[in-house]
């Protein structure tokens, strides 16, 4: 790396001021029913954390194999939930108790990276040998670091696609054929607005796309979405951005500026906005972490939602609701866009026992587990052999997943942006993107986020 000293002295300034804050909310968070900063009392043991309840079960079984695979080895598996867990890791690495293994991602790694918190798995011979060719295309390549070295062995992979209230559309008379060949545009929002319109009901019973409809007395929202987005814009406006041509930074991976002023992003971002001041899609107020769009789909607030593949089972465990999923709508590119990301198992320098903990990896990346994995029919994991045994588990749930894998073979997905300074980036478009969400302020004033995230990312050169 260019600069590398200079870059590393810059991020561990930043890193000294995390250490305080993380101390602090270590205070608010407390200790849960496990304490995740406990560390393997055996040389034989491999500590592992993870942060999906769901998939707990999945590799408490391929932690079995593992060890009859493996006599004296011991796995240890902590599940943390997502709103802790970042904060829980960073902290243990801090004191120094961190765990052997853990499952990252792809926003977070790059920090990690710089830390020196991570080994190299290339390195090391029980890991050394993942190919790219191995997994679904493009998973094993974006846990390549500026330096070469892999720092992530692929574990699954997520695309995005919109979840819909079965009885909500057909009594809009709108088709699964019509919502699966949907077309938007910034101009007028094209047939993807006209559905969305037309799935909005008034407390009088008027529709969006009806004669006297009041945005103001809204019951049923065409749309339901996940905040303002923040960075990523994942399950909110990510399709959208990404079928307009647009991309986050300047190359695919570990970008150096962000274009979050471009016109193609300011136009789209208001376009979608501009969808909740029609009343087609519902409030920043009627968004929280206890009231998410499977939350108001569910309870009949909203008819559709875009939202990630690994809420497949959440959506359709709704009682008393039928959902069904169609693929995001054709952009002004004249393609689909949805973005696929990819977590990945990754082994943390001073691990205890770092043979055991590299052949825990490499074994995490094997069918051996992923097919394990697979057959929970919670996830997609990241080896082709897993992908299908998890299509096939989804089906016999009766729950067809095509929206989610068709993007996948049709090569329509797209990838989280990775750059450094990834908190950063996300500490400053997290306020000015609910600005424009909550408030109305006009996309313009997203240009002085976008140069100060630029700025920041100048150093890292």
């Amino acid at each position: 790396m260019s600069g590398g000293s200079a870059r590393r002295g810059s991020r561990r300034r930043g890193f000294g001021a995390l250490v305080g804050a993380v101390s602090l909310s270590l205070l608010a968070v407390g200790c849960g029913a496990q304490d995740p900063s406990s560390v393997s009392e055996s040389a034989n043991t491999v500590s592992y954390w993870l942060w999906d309840s769901d998939q707990l079960p999945g590799y408490q079984k391929c932690a079995t194999g593992f060890e009859k695979q493996n006599p004296g080895l011991r796995v240890d598996i902590t599940q943390i939930g997502w709103t802790e867990y970042w904060t829980k890791l960073t902290a243990s690495m801090i004191a120094g108790t961190e765990p052997d293994v853990f499952t990252d991602h792809i926003t977070k790694f790059a920090q990690f990276i710089d830390l020196d918190m991570l080994a190299p798995l290339d390195e090391l011979p029980a890991t050394r040998g993942i190919e790219d060719s191995d997994y679904q295309p493009g998973l094993a390549a974006s846990w390549v670091g500026q330096d070469g070295h892999r720092y992530g062995s692929p574990k699954d992979w997520d695309t995005v696609a919109m979840f819909y209230n079965e009885k909500m559309a057909k009594a809009a008379g709108i088709s699964a054929e019509t919502l699966n060949s949907l077309a938007w545009n910034p101009s007028d929002g094209g047939t993807f607005e006209k559905a969305i319109a037309r799935l909005t009901i008034d407390s009088k019973g008027r529709r969006g796309d009806e004669p006297g409809f009041d945005k103001n007395d809204v019951t049923t929202y065409g749309l339901a979405t996940n905040d303002a987005g923040e960075s990523d814009g994942q399950t909110q406006w990510s399709a959208f951005t990404g079928s307009a041509g647009w991309n986050y930074t300047d190359k695919k991976a570990w970008g150096t500026h962000y274009n979050y002023d471009q016109k193609k992003f300011r136009s789209t971002i208001d376009w979608y906005f501009g969808l909740a001041e029609k009343g087609y899609l519902a409030p920043f107020q009627d968004y929280s972490r206890s009231n998410g769009p499977d939350v108001q789909v569910g309870a009949g607030r909203a008819a559709t939602a875009l939202h990630g593949s690994w809420m497949n089972k959440t959506f359709h465990s709704m009682k008393g609701v039928d959902i069904a999923t169609a693929l995001t709508p054709v952009g002004p590119s004249g393609k689909r866009a949805t973005m696929m990301n990819g977590l990945a198992d990754s082994l943390t320098k001073r691990a205890g026992n770092k043979p055991a903990a590299q052949k825990w990896v490499a074994y995490l990346a094997s069918d051996a587990c992923q097919t394990v994995v697979g057959k929970q029919g919670v996830v997609f994991p990241a080896t082709p052999a897993g992908t299908e045994v998890a299509i096939a588990a989804y089906a016999k749930k009766g729950i067809d997943v095509t929206a989610f894998t068709r993007p996948v073979a049709d090569r329509t997905t797209f990838t989280f942006p990775i750059t450094d300074y990834a908190a950063d980036v996300q500490a400053l478009m997290r306020p000015a993107m609910q600005d424009v969400y909550a408030n109305g302020r006009p996309v313009e004033t997203l240009t002085r986020a976008n140069t100060q995230i630029n700025l920041i990312l100048s150093q890292a050169g």
